[in-house]
């Protein structure tokens, strides 16, 4: 939770938070058709009226929780420490490692499953996916302070974050940290992908 928000809007925070945990915990015990959002505000311990003053349905609410995990308040923190010779290159790799934490890699890997078993949620992972890769430019934007044009840093976080769909959707057989070889033979493991990633765009194709 941001400490910069009002109390009022911190709490408005955690009633939007409390009710996408509660919708996407449904969605993967249940699925998309097991559940309404009567279910999501029972779990949530609010109102139905108060679910409709955050979400317009059970999707978005789903959602919510990526949305609300695809920004840090450790960002600063993280251009703060980057040695004075880092590269755009330097301060992605570090934002990646801060923003796919083993947890979150995971949960977007069942967000993806869920996305492919339930078309009504594609358009909701694109947003999640597009959101994030908007946080990267934008810490990029603030890292690079103008040295470089604003189409190297859309670029380039665009090649990152359209390299992690493939690992999530299953399309690559990359291991998630915590995934053992003996459930995906033959597999990758992330770090080993994520190094490999980023040598190309060092060095090349």
């Amino acid at each position: 939770m941001n400490p910069k928000l009002t109390l009022r809007d911190q709490k408005k925070e955690a009633t939007a938070y409390a009710l996408s945990v509660a919708a996407f915990e449904l969605a993967l015990v249940h699925g998309m058709d097991g559940f309404i959002v009567d279910d999501i505000v029972r779990q949530a311990g609010v109102s139905r009226r108060t679910f409709a003053n955050y979400f317009s349905c059970k999707e978005e609410a789903v959602a919510e929780y990526f949305m609300t995990r695809a920004t840090s308040d450790d960002e600063n923190d993280l251009l703060a420490h980057l040695a004075p010779d880092a590269t755009p290159l330097d301060a992605l790799y570090s934002l990646l490692k801060l923003q796919f934490t083993s947890e979150f890699l995971h949960r977007l890997r069942q967000f993806a499953s869920l996305a492919n078993q339930y078309p009504s949620l594609e358009p909701y992972i694109l947003s999640v996916f597009r959101r994030l890769q908007m946080a990267a430019q934008e810490v990029l934007e603030r890292f690079t302070h103008g040295r470089y044009s604003d189409g190297y840093t859309h670029l380039l976080a665009g090649a990152v974050y359209g390299a992690f769909v493939p690992i999530l959707d299953g399309r690559l057989n990359v291991l998630l940290p915590g995934e053992s070889q003996e459930d995906r033979p033959g597999s990758v493991s992330f770090d080993q992908y994520l190094t490999s990633m980023f040598a190309y765009l060092r060095n090349g194709f």
